[in-house]
């Protein structure tokens, strides 16, 4: 749309009238001693205009000047004179007027920047007649498909009582306006929040906007001290509120002459990304407007001025013109900038509004005298900043041992061992540093195992004993939870059959446990690793099972409040010089209510040691750790591992395979060939039913842990088989019960009639 083929609308449908080195080291040590003179560099800077007078205002051959408006290219006057960039930005200069005013379409310009075009305002009113009703005055503006858009800088503005002006675009609302009062002495010069005037922002890049005033309430009686409201959209903080408006006859005359409304504008057609298009000259840059009319604009760069649109482009301005240097200084301008230079004997930044030239004679004494400056400087500078850096380390690594204390959960541990009643003092608290120096910083080659919670490293404290350091993972809630349950737990434990804890340290990274030395791995390493030529004995096997299951009887039942130990498995049993067993890895383990039967949580532990009932409940009871128990006594039994590999699907559990051999009278197929050649076969069936029995699908059919340690020690010193038989009762299946088996043999569970 051309802005001469068809009219800018502008509408309101009720009619209203209207020396270097040496100075370089001054300069240095004048920063050091006053940075407050570094606030002359923001005087120094100099605004520019793009369009400041001069002879490249307008294109050549066409006039510049509509009567007092200056008109610059890209605008250009006359209708078809090629004197604009296209003809959106024509300006018909009207003589008939004295001085002349220039028109963008049928908008009067009253000025044009470089971003807005500032044009005379319309103003609605809408006033109450006595003996007419009347519903309410619109005016509506429209510049669509135009390079021109209303600038968000003006403000929709009601002057009046009890009026209300309503702005929309295509039947949406976009901004609001309301101006009540009922009596003058409410009014107040200036205030423009809503009695009697009140203003309201609009949105950036409209391009039609459509205003409808209203009355709030119809004025009637004595109330009606002023009958008509104005509303009008100008420039902000161009209008300013006066109480004498309200009643001026003269305000729409003297309002639209003063008050303009801005129209941002840009070269439509083109963004900065289309190089090939732009007409940005030499000495400017291009700049895309926040719009969304997808146009763009030239500003000068820094320290230029002049037309950005016109050749030869912007040009430098001479800074030196504004005498911003001292007067002791010479002025040297510099392409977009300016140089104070200091006579000789004289030194500084030479800037009026800086350090300036200060005179230290001959350059001999100036040398001592910027010297001590610079020593000075430097001194006072190297104190402080050595007293901050203390202060600073200090505080941060106060704060970071706390912050690493909380996150590896310090206030954790603290409650429950209030909670427990429990002592730190038997516990010893190390240092960082006293662990880094047993592990050798914890050297890939002292490591003695990894786990699910961390990696255990083996060193020597500096009293010479030796320890297992427990080095826990990356620590996220659940994690902290498991070591701090860990270190609660095992503080309760004073069992020769239980891995005894010496201590922790929680000012690392992550959280360190320091275990006594346990030499001779685990229980899982000496059952299925064959390399180790150790003579496996059917009598080591039966006294290791009695003190493990000594041990879990008295977690059950000796402490003083019981604990479940939760990951029953051969790989968390360990073995000393003597090869005792000692229970390890406490890290899931819960203490539990006397009087409480099971804990219900999600489930964790190991495959192949996991009790089904749990696993189908999310109940954890007792008789879960005497299942996982039942599977470690058929690996001490058998030599092979829960879970197979090297088996068909349906045969991977050993649980199952052991339960059918049980089934089908085949105890000796299954056995470990080296207990075997050992004899003891009466031993090996009675251990056999035992095990059965801790692995009933039905926690209640289940022996007690208890009740499994008092049988296996019946069963180590006696050597009598009528003995044996009569102290392990022989636990036949009935046709009531029988298995079932998943596909995969993982699972399983038990049917049993009733």
């Amino acid at each position: 749309m051309q802005l001469q083929d068809q009219e800018i609308t502008f509408c309101d449908i009720q009619p209203v009238s209207v020396n270097m080195h040496i100075s370089s080291l001054l300069n240095f040590a004048m920063l050091l001693l006053f940075p407050s003179h570094l606030s002359w560099t923001v005087a120094a800077i100099y605004s520019n205009t793009s369009f400041a007078d001069g002879p490249y205002i307008a294109k050549p051959g066409c006039p510049s000047k509509c009567g007092d408006l200056t008109v610059p290219y890209p605008f250009g006057i006359g209708i078809n004179a090629n004197c604009s960039i296209n003809p959106f930005f024509d300006i018909n200069c009207n003589p008939s007027f004295n001085p002349p005013k220039a028109f963008l379409g049928n908008l009067e310009v009253l000025g044009i920047s470089e971003t807005k075009v500032h044009i005379r305002n319309n103003l609605t009113s809408l006033c109450a007649v006595p003996g007419y009703i009347l519903q309410g005055a619109k005016f509506y503006m429209d510049l669509s498909g135009t390079p021109f858009s209303f600038s968000n800088q003006n403000k929709l503005t009601v002057v009046g009582c009890n009026h209300v002006s309503f702005m929309s675009k295509l039947g949406t609302y976009i901004s609001a306006c309301v101006a009540v009062c009922s009596k003058p002495q409410e009014l107040n010069n200036g205030s423009c929040t809503g009695i009697g005037c009140c203003q309201a922002s609009i949105p950036k890049g409209l391009q039609y906007i459509d205003t409808t005033m209203m009355f709030m309430n119809y004025p009637s009686g004595d109330d009606n001290f002023n009958p008509c409201g104005y509303s009008f959209l100008a420039e902000q903080n161009s209008y300013i509120f006066s109480v004498s408006d309200i009643s001026d006859p003269s305000f729409v005359d003297r309002t639209m002459g003063t008050v303009p409304l801005l129209i941002d504008w840009e070269i439509p057609s083109r963004t900065c990304n289309d190089s090939s298009g732009i007409i940005c000259e030499e000495g400017s840059v291009c700049v895309d407007p926040d719009t969304t009319l997808g146009g763009y604009r030239c500003n000068c760069s820094q320290g230029y001025q002049g037309n950005p649109y016109l050749s030869p482009g912007c040009q430098d301005i001479n800074e030196c013109d504004s005498n911003p240097c001292d007067p002791k200084a010479m002025c040297i301008n510099t392409p977009g900038s300016f140089i104070c230079s200091c006579p000789p004997d004289y030194h500084g930044d030479g800037a009026k509004y800086g350090i300036g030239c200060v005179y230290l004679g001959p350059p001999e004494k100036t040398a001592v005298y910027a010297g001590l400056l610079v020593g000075c400087g430097l001194f006072i500078l190297l104190a402080v900043s050595l007293w901050l850096y203390k202060l600073l380390r200090k505080t941060r690594a106060k704060q970071l041992k706390q912050s690493i204390f909380k996150r590896n959960g310090g206030l954790l541990l603290q409650q429950h061992m209030s909670a427990h009643d429990l002592l730190l003092g038997k516990m010893r608290i190390f240092t960082s540093k006293e662990l880094e120096r047993a592990t050798d910083r914890f050297n890939e080659n002292r490591i003695l195992g990894r786990g699910g919670q961390g990696t255990v490293y083996k060193g020597m404290l500096s009293d010479g004993r030796i320890v297992a350091v427990k080095k826990s993972k990356q620590v996220d809630k659940n994690q902290q939870e498991e070591f701090i349950n860990e270190v609660v737990i095992l503080s309760q434990i004073n069992h020769r059959n239980v891995v005894k804890l010496l201590g922790c340290c929680l000012e690392t990274e992550v959280p360190l446990l320091v275990y006594e030395f346990i030499p001779n791995g685990t229980l899982y390493d000496l059952i299925h690793d064959d390399s180790t030529g150790f003579p496996f004995s059917w009598d080591l096997r039966l006294r290791i099972a009695a003190e493990i299951a000594d041990a879990l009887a008295y977690l059950h039942y000796a402490t003083s409040i019981p604990i479940y130990h939760r990951d029953m498995k051969s790989n968390n049993i360990l073995l000393d010089e003597k090869y005792r067993a000692k229970l390890s890895d406490f890290g899931i383990s819960r203490s539990v209510a006397i009087d409480q039967t099971h804990l219900t949580t999600k489930v964790q532990g190991t495959f192949g040691y996991l009790d089904p009932e749990y696993f189908q409940t999310s109940q954890f009871t007792e008789k879960s750790d005497v299942y996982s128990f039942g599977v470690v006594l058929i690996e001490l039994l058998t030599g092979q591992k829960p879970i197979s590999t090297s088996v068909t699907e349906k045969e991977k559990s050993l649980v199952m395979r052991f339960l059918l051999t049980m089934e089908e009278n085949r105890l000796q197929t299954i056995l470990d060939s080296r207990i075997i050649e050992q004899g003891a076969k009466e031993e090996h069936l009675a251990v056999a039913n035992l095990a059965r029995r801790c692995l009933n699908f039905s926690g209640k059919k289940r022996p007690t842990i208890r009740e499994v340690a008092t049988e296996l020690e019946s069963i180590r010193p006696c050597e009598n088989p009528s003995c044996i038989e009569s102290n392990t009762p022989d636990i036949s299946f009935t046709e009531a019960e029988s298995f079932r088996f998943r596909d995969d043999g993982s699972l399983w569970t038990q049917n049993v009639g009733s």
